[in-house]
């Protein structure tokens, strides 16, 4: 009988309006997110560094202010993930993590692969922060060579 009139009470505020259950906030969208994969790089995939570099990751930071990534990772579906040292990525910029060898800068970091990353048949790549808590994801199947987010 307690169920009945407690599963009515419930239905009766429901009905006039005056919910019982409070509704919970959606979670703010990361202020650093995925804007764009290059997956499948320019020309034949043999494997050179020019070519590992064209495949990549371009993270955007859509604040005003600026973000330190360190500890952040990013990886893919079979978990090949490069994690961000110190980095500080200024407000309304990009980055781009490159798949290859290079020398970091501001606006291109490097992950020192000498083999691919990004599936060209589909993938999914996953921004993570540092405590492990997810920041942001894009998914692509097999069209074309790049992906907006």
């Amino acid at each position: 009988m307690k169920k009945l009139v407690v599963m009515g009470a419930t239905v009766l505020a429901g009905a006039l309006g005056t919910g019982v259950l409070a509704a919970v906030p959606a979670e703010a969208a990361s202020a650093v997110q995925i804007h764009r994969v290059y997956f499948d790089s320019p020309g034949k995939d043999d494997r050179s560094n020019a070519s590992l570099n064209g495949e990549w990751v371009q993270l955007y930071n859509s604040a005003r202010t600026s973000r330190q990534l360190k500890g952040y990772k990013l990886r893919d579906r079979t978990g090949y993930t490069y994690t961000f040292g110190s980095f500080t990525l200024g407000g309304r910029k990009s980055v781009y993590v490159h798949t290859g060898k290079g020398s970091n800068t501001a606006t291109h970091r490097y992950w020192g692969r000498s083999a691919y990353v990004w599936n060209n048949t589909g993938d999914t790549a996953y921004l993570r922060y540092p405590n492990g808590s997810a920041a942001d994801s894009c998914s692509w199947g097999r069209k074309g060579p790049s992906t907006y987010c």
